[in-house]
């Protein structure tokens, strides 16, 4: 089992930089790969980013290549998303999810994940 909290969140302007967390409790993180996901209103839910088990393969959406950064620190049980160069385009709420015994070396938008947070609203506005 494992419980996931986002926190980070907020109103930047365009141009701007943000580091969203996500604060894990229970499992051993290094059991799930972890995927960044995001949904705006009126549109489905993406993925943007995950990190795989080892945190030794990442992989992005084409929207978020270059701009955004997907880190985790499994002894902290702490996964990060640093977001630079933000667009309006980036507003949505974000939400962290978790692969149970994914792949090691690998994590893909793809897979079921089993465990999500509540989300956390990023607004990027001048």
């Amino acid at each position: 089992q494992l419980q996931l909290v986002e926190s980070g969140g907020g109103l930047v302007q365009p141009g701007g930089s943000l580091r969203l967390s996500c604060a894990a409790s229970g499992d051993a993180l290094n059991y799930y790969a972890i995927g960044w996901f995001r949904q705006a209103p009126g549109k489905e839910r993406e993925g943007i980013a995950c990190i795989s088990r080892s945190g030794g393969s990442t992989n992005y959406a084409d929207s978020v290549k270059g701009r955004f950064t997907i880190s985790r620190d499994n002894a902290r049980k702490t996964v990060f998303l640093q977001m630079n160069s933000l667009k309006p385009e980036d507003t949505a709420n974000y939400y962290c999810a978790a692969d149970y015994l994914s792949p090691t070396m690998s994590c893909s938008f793809r897979r079921r994940y089993d465990y999500w947070g509540q989300g956390t609203q990023v607004t990027v506005s001048s």
